[in-house]
């Protein structure tokens, strides 16, 4: 028996009985699509753990005309041994382009349950989404996948910001992804290429009023908003100024890295102060030997709702690769997840 069925219950299934469980994903989701850079991302994940997550692209990465044997190749990578985290999803070619269905075909194929999700881009409407994600469960049904696979949409379209709200509601989605450079592109010169990277992308209206539309799209149905690229390969601090931002600032819980060295500042950037871990740890603790009844803590009292904070930022400290106390591992991380 563990130590949480001594006392009052796991904060999953006390805290959220009336709303589905939210996504745990890691907090970088690096994008690579020649097959060396998946390959020393692999060996990258290995070394760090799971707090990263891999995303082969099958669309921007894949050369005209080399499409399927493209796709194989992720597809391979994604079933082999050096996946050794199952934390490796691949982005399809968009709606428009004839070869997206081949690219779920293959992809399911090679692959199968071993993709931990599938990104669709360029949208313009949540009934393309819904399309295709109609496709992909038609393959899993063929192939024999029991267990639906996730689908991450990026916004990055006009249609796409628009029907934000609806494309969150669909089922299967995990996570809303802003593409900050086709979206400026899409915008025909109205917004100056500076808004592609900072600091103006956190300043211009434009951008700001799509970035906070689709965090609250995404929070707002249970969903992750993943936090565009930053542009910057070689001052990592500012790689990290701009995952703080994103989190800090407009509610983002995951960013993308486009070179092996952004990731672990957007790592450490995603990580909740150490004190205020310890803090959620001694409260958590205190609320489960407390049946999650309220309690006071440091002259402050606490109840479900902070608990539910709490919880979820313990949670992050986690996926983030933070060292946890072996009580707080015991109670509430022993078992699988």
């Amino acid at each position: 028996m563990n130590a949480s069925s001594l006392r009052g219950g796991h904060p999953r299934d006390v805290l959220f009985t009336s709303e589905k469980p939210f996504p745990a994903l890691p907090v970088v989701d690096h994008y690579a699509g020649a097959e060396k850079f998946l390959r020393k991302a692999l060996a990258l994940q290995q070394e760090l753990g799971p707090v990263f997550d891999i995303t082969g692209d099958c669309e921007d990465g894949a050369p005209t005309g080399g499409e399927a044997e493209h796709a194989a190749m992720v597809a391979a990578l994604v079933a082999s041994a050096d996946n050794r985290h199952g934390r490796m999803g691949a982005r399809i070619h968009d709606i428009t382009h004839p070869h997206w269905r081949h690219d779920l075909e293959i992809l399911l194929a090679g692959a199968g349950a071993r993709l931990a999700f599938i990104t669709l881009p360029k949208a313009c409407s949540a009934s393309d989404v819904a399309t295709q994600i109609a496709a992909l469960r038609e393959l899993e049904a063929r192939h024999g996948i029991a267990a639906p696979l996730p689908a991450h949409v990026l916004i990055e379209t006009h249609g796409a910001l628009h029907d934000v709200w609806r494309i969150a509601a669909l089922p299967g989605v995990e996570s809303l992804d802003f593409g900050l450079m086709d979206f400026v592109s899409a915008h025909r010169g109205a917004i100056p290429g500076t808004a592609m990277r900072s600091p103006e992308q956190f300043r211009h209206p434009l951008i700001v009023r799509a970035k906070a539309e689709i965090a609250a799209a995404a929070l707002a149905n249970g969903l992750v908003p993943s936090h565009n690229v930053s542009t910057e390969i070689t001052d990592l601090e500012l790689v990290a100024r701009d995952a703080c931002r994103a989190r800090q600032e407009f509610g983002y819980l995951r960013m993308w890295s486009i070179h092996p060295g952004q990731i672990r500042p957007i790592v450490a950037a995603m990580q909740p102060e150490l004190s205020e871990v310890e803090e959620a740890a001694a409260i958590l603790i205190a609320a489960q030997d407390a049946a999650w009844g309220p309690i006071q803590h440091h002259g402050c009292l606490h109840d479900r709702a902070s608990y539910r904070y709490y919880w979820g930022l313990l949670e992050r400290a986690r996926h983030t690769g933070l060292t946890l106390g072996g009580e707080v591992v015991q109670r509430f991380f022993a078992s699988p997840q």
